[in-house]
C-alpha cells in the first residue's frame, strides 16, 4: 500500500506539481491547446446542460431555444475567457488576480464565495450522476442502491480531483474520457433525431416564457452582448461618423426583426406582455408600476455613480476628452470604448425592458429614428457627460412634450385653422428648436450653467 501511495505521490509530483498562488514558471506551463480544447470541452457537456437546453424547447420553442443557447454560451464563455487570458498572463490562479483589486484580505470573500459555490455544485453534481447511475442499474441489472451509487461517484471524482488537472488530461480525458464522451453524446443525439418529427417540434410555438424578475436582466445582458460587438466593430471611427454608424445600426435592428420569423421577434406585429408580477404578486396599477419603475431607476443611476468613480469610469472620462493622451497614458482604449458600448447598451436594454411591461406591448415602431433623436435632445439639455444632466433632460423635454400635449388640442378649438395636426408638429418644430437653442447658447446643458451658479455663489461677493 505504501508503495501505491509513493508511486501516486511520484507522479503528481512529475506531472501536476503544486504551485500555490506564486506565478507558474513558463518551463512548467505544460499545458497544450489540445490540453485545454478537451478539458473545456469535457466540462460543457454534462447531464444537467442537457436537461437544461431541454427545459428551453418547451417554453421557447425550438428556434428561440436554440438562440438562447447560443447567447448564453457567448454570454457565460467570453468573461470566462477574459478572465483565464488574465490568468495565463500572470501565471497565477483566478482568485489571486483579486488581490490588487480588493486587496489580500479583499480576495478572501470571494474566494469563500468560490469554495461555497464549488462544494454546492459538486454536490448537485454527485446527486445526479448517482441517479443516473443507479437508474442505469436498475434498467441493465435490476440492482437498485441509491447510496452505493453515490459513495462510488464521490470516490471516483474525488480521486481524479486530487490527481489534478494535467493528470487527469492526459492520463483520464485524452485517452478514456473524451471518446466515452464524444459517444455517447453521437448517440444521444441519433437517438433524440429519430424520436420525433424534428420538422413539427421546430414549427412548434413556446407555451411559457420569463418571469418578469429575470426577463429585464436577461434583456439588459443580451442588449449588452450586442452592443459590444457593435462597439468592436464601431471602435475606429468617431464624431460624425460613428452618428451615421449608429443611426445604419438601428436600421439593419428594423430590418433584421421585420424579415425574422415571426415567431421570434414578432416581426410587424409585435409581441404582447403578460402584467408583470414580483413575488407571486400581479403589479397592474399605475402606482404599481410607477414605484417599481422608481426603484429600478434609483439602483441604476446609483449603480451609474458607481462607475463614474471606478477606474473604468476615468477611463472613460480620458478617453472623451483626448483618446490619443489616454492612449499614451496607458489606457487600451479599444477596449474602453468597447465596454462604454457594453454598458451603455445594457442600461438601454434594462430600460427598454421596463418600457415594455410598462406598455405591455412591443413592437419595432416604437424604436424609430425620430425617438432616438428625442433622446438626443434631452441629453443635450440636460448636458453631455453628466448623469444628473441626463435626468434633467429628461425631465424638461418631457415636462415640455406633456404641456403641449394637454394645451395642443385647447390650441386647436381655439385656432380651428390649424388643424387637429398642431400637436405633432408642434413637438417636431419644438423639438429642433430646443436643439438648437441649447447648441448655440448653452451646447453643454443645463447642468453646465448650473455648476457655474454654484460656483459663483461661493465666491461671492468676491470677482476671483
Amino acid at each position: 500500500m505504501a508503495s501505491v501511495a509513493r508511486r501516486v505521490e511520484a507522479i503528481l509530483q512529475h506531472e501536476a506539481s503544486s504551485w500555490g498562488i506564486r506565478p507558474v514558471p513558463l518551463e512548467h506551463r505544460t499545458l497544450r491547446g489540445l490540453d485545454l480544447g478537451v478539458l473545456w470541452f469535457d466540462l460543457s457537456v454534462g447531464l444537467l446542460v442537457m436537461v437544461t437546453g431541454a427545459l428551453l424547447v418547451p417554453a421557447l420553442g425550438l428556434p428561440k431555444a436554440l438562440l438562447a443557447i447560443v447567447v448564453g454560451s457567448l454570454i457565460g464563455c467570453v468573461p470566462l475567457a477574459l478572465v483565464a487570458l488574465a490568468g495565463e498572463r500572470e501565471g497565477v490562479p483566478t482568485m489571486v488576480l483579486l488581490r490588487p483589486v480588493l486587496g489580500e484580505r479583499g480576495s478572501f470573500v470571494p474566494s469563500a464565495l468560490n469554495v461555497i459555490q464549488l462544494v454546492g455544485w459538486t454536490a448537485v453534481e454527485f446527486w445526479v450522476m448517482g441517479e443516473v447511475a443507479n437508474v442505469a442499474s436498475v434498467r441493465l441489472f435490476g440492482f437498485e442502491s441509491r447510496v452505493l451509487w453515490l459513495a462510488v461517484v464521490a470516490v471516483v471524482c474525488t480521486a481524479l480531483a486530487i490527481g489534478g488537472p494535467v493528470l487527469v488530461i492526459r492520463r483520464w480525458l485524452e485517452r478514456f474520457g473524451i471518446w466515452v464522451l464524444l459517444g455517447t453524446a453521437a448517440w444521444i443525439t441519433v437517438e433524440v433525431l429519430g424520436a420525433g418529427d424534428l420538422g413539427a417540434i421546430w414549427n412548434s410555438p413556446g407555451e411559457g416564457g420569463l418571469p418578469f424578475w429575470l426577463a429585464v436582466p436577461v434583456g439588459g445582458v443580451a442588449a449588452a452582448a450586442f452592443g459590444f460587438v457593435f462597439g468592436l466593430s464601431a471602435i475606429r471611427i468617431k464624431g460624425f461618423y460613428l452618428a451615421l454608424t449608429t443611426i445604419a445600426a438601428q436600421f439593419v435592428f428594423h430590418f433584421s426583426v421585420l424579415n425574422l420569423p415571426k415567431s421570434w421577434l414578432g416581426a410587424s406585429n409585435g409581441i404582447t406582455l403578460e402584467p408583470m408580477t414580483l413575488g407571486g404578486r400581479r403589479i397592474g396599477t399605475d402606482t404599481g408600476i410607477y414605484y417599481v419603475l422608481l426603484t429600478a431607476c434609483v439602483v441604476m443611476v446609483a449603480g451609474a455613480f458607481g462607475i463614474i468613480r471606478s477606474r473604468h469610469g476615468r477611463a472613460f472620462v480620458a478617453v472623451r476628452d483626448d483618446d490619443v493622451a489616454a492612449g499614451m497614458m496607458g489606457i487600451n482604449v479599444v477596449y474602453t470604448k468597447a465596454l462604454a458600448f457594453l454598458v451603455g447598451a445594457f442600461f438601454a436594454g434594462i430600460g427598454g425592458g421596463l418600457w415594455a411591461y410598462y406598455l405591455r406591448f412591443v413592437s419595432v415602431e416604437q424604436f424609430s429614428l425620430f425617438f432616438s433623436i428625442w433622446y438626443v435632445g434631452m441629453i443635450i439639455v440636460g448636458g453631455m457627460g453628466s448623469i444628473v444632466g441626463a435626468l434633467v433632460g429628461v425631465f424638461v423635454i418631457r415636462s415640455v412634450q406633456e404641456a403641449l400635449t394637454t394645451l395642443g388640442p385647447e390650441l386647436a378649438e381655439w385656432l380651428p385653422a390649424l388643424g387637429g395636426a398642431v400637436v405633432f408638429a408642434g413637438m417636431n418644430v419644438l423639438l429642433g428648436g430646443i436643439i438648437a437653442l441649447f447648441l448655440i447658447v448653452e451646447p453643454k446643458g443645463l447642468m453646465h450653467r448650473w455648476n457655474i451658479l454654484k460656483a459663483s455663489y461661493r465666491l461671492w461677493p468676491f470677482p476671483y
